[in-house]
């Protein structure tokens, strides 16, 4: 069975906190593009909206919040600080980005700068130079994201983006499974956010008609 199409109305009934500003391009995109990343049932939506929901802080953000205090980098990223270097970088979010992307995900040194220019973007959050060089590869990127990153932030790539990595990742067939925790692995390397993830989740069950 193929996804109705989605409404605003339906996503303020399942969360109405849903920061609105952003909803109508969010719907459009949605729309034109769900089904033809496999989005295509009512369980795979929810859990897809579930996770784009939690990522972008309900529609509120399309690039990544590392405004951390030094309590939250010790507890968000504890391989990266110790307690005086928590105290250094607390609050510096483009010195935070470098520092913890920094060598890793194709990325350069923490000198490079590539930890914040490939951070986060998009409802799901892409990140990393390699990630962001396998997107600017596809048939679906209409960006020279590599050169220019701030475009993942912008509709409707902020939309595209997200429906790319969630099939290259073959996240549908765990969607299929219900399987919240490993699709929640898959797009976070670990488990933040898991309770907020499966509360969304039923919710939008809910509306959708899902059990």
């Amino acid at each position: 069975m193929k996804v109705m199409l989605i409404t605003k109305s339906q996503l303020l009934r399942a969360v109405p906190e849903l920061n609105r500003a952003r909803l109508d391009e969010f719907v459009a995109s949605l729309n034109q593009w769900a089904i033809s990343f496999g989005i295509d049932s009512p369980l795979r939506m929810a859990h897809y909206l579930a996770q784009v929901f939690h990522e972008s802080q309900l529609l509120k953000r399309t690039d990544e919040n590392l405004n951390y205090s030094a309590d939250g980098l010790l507890r968000t990223f504890p391989r990266y600080f110790n307690v005086a270097q928590a105290k250094e970088y607390a609050r510096k979010p483009e010195r935070i980005a470098n520092r913890v992307y920094a060598s890793r995900m194709g990325n350069g040194t923490e000198a490079s700068g590539d930890g914040w220019r490939y951070r986060g973007r998009g409802y799901i959050m892409l990140t990393g130079k390699a990630n962001y060089e396998r997107f600017a590869k596809s048939d679906v990127c209409t960006e020279d994201v590599v050169r220019q990153p701030d475009a993942l932030k912008q509709f409707p790539l902020n939309q595209v983006v997200a429906g790319w990595f969630w099939e290259t990742n073959g996240l549908s067939a765990l969607a299929d499974s219900d399987d919240c925790d490993a699709i929640t692995r898959r797009i976070n390397g670990g488990t933040n956010g898991l309770a907020d993830r499966k509360f969304l989740l039923r919710r939008l069950k809910n509306e959708f008609g899902v059990k």
